[in-house]
């Protein structure tokens, strides 16, 4: 179960505290402010009538609300007593109700109580590592179940202390594996908990209330949510800051801070190592001590990662499979060439015939809204500059085009539209659906096509929302096959509202294909699938809690062609013999694999030998798998882990053959290829057949 937390970014603000004798701050419990109710129903009453989806306010509701709140505050089962849930059972069939009169209590003493078990094993955490009398055995046979779905809540203090000090142990043991001295991850444990012991302290009544609505927003779609006046002051500050600092958007799972998606032309996007799905755990100024960030809230994380543009960030990462590695980043603004529509021209060689394909990266649906307003008559966006670069590929006398939509988590509906535009001639591209049913279908082309030669759309699962709509069109049309693997599966829209305190990001309305399907869940199944480089079950909007179905509505009249689907059989016989007997795809696919079945396991040994050879494990068979491709290929096997490393760090990647550096690209040349190929045979019979209708007519 995915326990992905909405991305809310908190000042840290000083509750009201007492000091206690012995100099620790004791938690005084968090009260709702009077206004809170008002605000409360005011949420309530728009999810129940704006939201795209109506859901009956019943006692179904109710329960999915306390579930979700209780997984929301403890998603890991670290803190709440077995006894804890069966006190909050109390209002299973109540919150509902409570939420009708804008009553908040339920929802506050949970989250106190909350407060009470964190601060109090924090806290004891931190006297067990304090205490030098007090050694980890790391020789013992014994594991830790992690995830929480095979847990079940502690049934007492006892089993919560026996489970804490597994998580100890494997805090410890990660910690060494990755260089430290025991005493030296004494240590860092020691101040991490201090930190998170701060925080829990800390933490305020907009805290409590954001938690509790958003619990409840969350029951509609995984979009819809609630920020309080400071959290919406600091998600517009990270927004306007983020593009000068690495070029990433983070969010916060569990207790990490983890990259969603790396901004298209962004230092980190540049740089070429960071991926969504990365958990930063530690963060550097330039050659200063890296400062380990685990369990701090995510503003503070971001204020870290800031900095002026040419200086150095490093960042601790580490990932499923992976060790912890450091990423050094020179952080920059992203500059609009680099985020915009690029080309380049692949030159291949297939059997006796030579091609030249041109290759259209689009990373993002942008346009300058602004220039456009003032009608500016050079304003960007991607549809004009594809079109500059369609001008300059036919100039070049291209055999076809691949669009590269990799990576493309969307923006302009209109420019969606308008790239749309130029590569089929009238006719709609996407219907739109709002919460009364009602149905729009103004998305359409108005003019003859700019490019009708032969194409490919090559996606992955993070192509999104717009670059839904876009290869769904082109499918729909049979205009261009799509290839690649599943897309994201976003088809909703959002807005955002105005509230008395704050603002509500609602969505109103759903995506749908001009063949009548959502690109809603399901995303884009491409016609041709190649190895998915992001695994299903983490990455795509069916991983999220609640989110809204497929379904489908009428189609709209549309041409299509099926010239194309005919060629399907083939061109995937073709490409399945030729891709798994290249060196370079077989080897993707290869560390694939084994990255996806690496860290599976329902639980982990907590003997530092063990671990050690895990780690080493891995290693070997990661180094197995690249000198198989290099003696495939001719080359002289590495000796080890280190003699590979120093010859990447030599190499530029760019430098590389796309056929290395891009096995799934240098495929798709050979896909559109070959499609290049049957259609010049296709249009010769047709050609030859015209010719013997001609000869034969008396």
């Amino acid at each position: 179960m995915r326990r992905l937390a909405t991305l809310t970014l908190f000042i840290v603000l000083t509750a009201a505290l007492a000091v206690s004798s012995s100099g620790v701050e004791d938690l005084t419990s968090i009260k709702a402010e009077t206004q809170q109710t008002k605000l409360y129903r005011e949420i309530f009453n728009k999810l129940a009538t704006k939201h795209y989806l109506t859901q009956p306010i019943d006692n179904q509701l109710s329960e999915s609300y306390l579930n979700t709140y209780i997984e929301r505050l403890d998603p890991l089962k670290r803190y709440f007593l077995a006894s804890d849930i069966g006190e909050f059972n109390q209002w299973q069939h109540r919150l509902d109700d409570l939420a009708k009169r804008g009553d908040v209590h339920a929802g506050f003493y949970i989250f106190n109580r909350l407060r009470e078990r964190a601060t109090d094993q924090l806290k004891a955490n931190i006297a067990l590592l304090q205490d030098k009398e007090y050694r980890f055995d790391f020789t013992v046979d014994e594991s830790i179940v992690l995830d929480p779905d095979n847990r079940h809540w502690f049934l007492s203090s006892t089993e919560a202390d026996i489970f804490w000090a597994k998580v100890l142990k494997d805090s410890m043991i990660r910690l060494i594996l990755s260089g430290k001295e025991q005493q030296q991850a004494r240590e860092l444990l020691i101040k991490r908990y201090k930190t998170q012991l701060t925080q829990y302290i800390q933490r305020d009544s907009q805290d409590a209330f954001q938690m509790y609505v958003n619990a409840l927003a969350s029951l509609y779609d995984p979009h819809t949510a609630y920020f309080s006046p400071r959290t919406t002051e600091n998600f517009q500050i990270n927004m306007s800051l983020s593009l000068e600092g690495i070029g990433a958007e983070l969010t916060t799972e569990d207790e990490h801070t983890e990259v969603v998606r790396i901004i298209p032309g962004g230092p980190a996007d540049l740089q070429g190592i960071l991926k969504p799905k990365d958990r930063i755990i530690g963060v550097g100024q330039g050659q200063k001590e890296i400062v380990d960030v685990v369990g701090w809230r995510i503003d503070d994380v971001v204020a870290l990662i800031r900095g002026e543009k040419g200086s150095v960030v490093r960042l601790e990462v580490s990932s499923a499979a992976n060790n912890p590695k450091i990423i050094s980043i020179v952080r920059d603004r992203v500059k609009l060439e680099e985020k915009s529509a690029q080309s380049k021209v692949l030159d291949i060689q297939s059997g006796d015939l030579s091609y030249k394909l041109g290759v259209i990266e689009i990373p993002t649906f942008y346009m300058d809204f602004e220039a456009y307003r003032k009608k500016d008559p050079n304003f960007k966006s991607s549809s004009r500059d594809v079109y500059r670069i369609l001008q300059g590929l036919q100039k070049q006398n291209v055999d076809g085009i691949i669009l590269d939509l990799r990576n493309n988590g969307g923006g302009s509906l209109f420019e969606a539209t308008a790239l749309t535009d130029l590569f089929i001639d009238y006719g709609p591209v996407v219907q739109i659906r709002d919460s009364n049913k009602r149905i729009y279908r103004n998305q359409r082309a108005t003019s003859e096509a700019v490019y009708s030669g032969p194409l490919v759309v090559l996606i992955n699962r993070l192509s999104a929302s717009a670059s839904e709509i876009f290869a769904g069109a082109m499918q729909d049309y049979g205009r261009a096959l799509v290839v690649g693997s599943q897309s994201y599966g976003k088809g909703t829209v959002q807005n955002i509202t105005d509230l008395s305190s704050g603002q509500l990001k609602l969505t109103i309305s759903k995506f749908y294909r001009v063949s009548g399907g959502s690109t809603q869940h399901r995303g884009i199944i491409p016609d041709i699938a190649l190895p998915p480089t992001y695994d299903r079950e983490e990455v795509g909007e069916s991983q999220q809690e609640n989110a809204l179905p497929w379904d489908r509505i009428h189609a709209v009249p549309h041409q299509r062609s099926k010239q194309l689907k005919a060629f399907l059989e083939p061109l995937i016989s073709e490409h399945k013999k030729r891709a798994y007997s290249d060196p370079n795809f077989a080897n993707m696919v290869d560390q694939l694999a084994l990255t996806q079945n690496w860290g599976k396991e329902q639980s982990l040994s907590l003997n530092l030998e063990r671990r050690r050879n895990k780690n080493e494990t891995w290693d070997s068979q990661l180094l197995k798998v690249e000198n198989k491709r290099r003696l495939t290929q001719g080359l002289k096997p590495y000796p080890g882990m280190e003699a590979w490393e120093e010859q990447e760090d030599k190499e530029d990647a760019e430098d590389r053959p796309v056929a290395e550096s891009d096995p799934i690209l240098n495929e798709t040349a050979y896909i559109l290829s070959d499609q290049i190929r049957l259609l010049s045979s296709s249009q010769a019979a047709e050609d030859d057949t015209k010719i013997a209708r001609i000869q034969s007519t008396p």
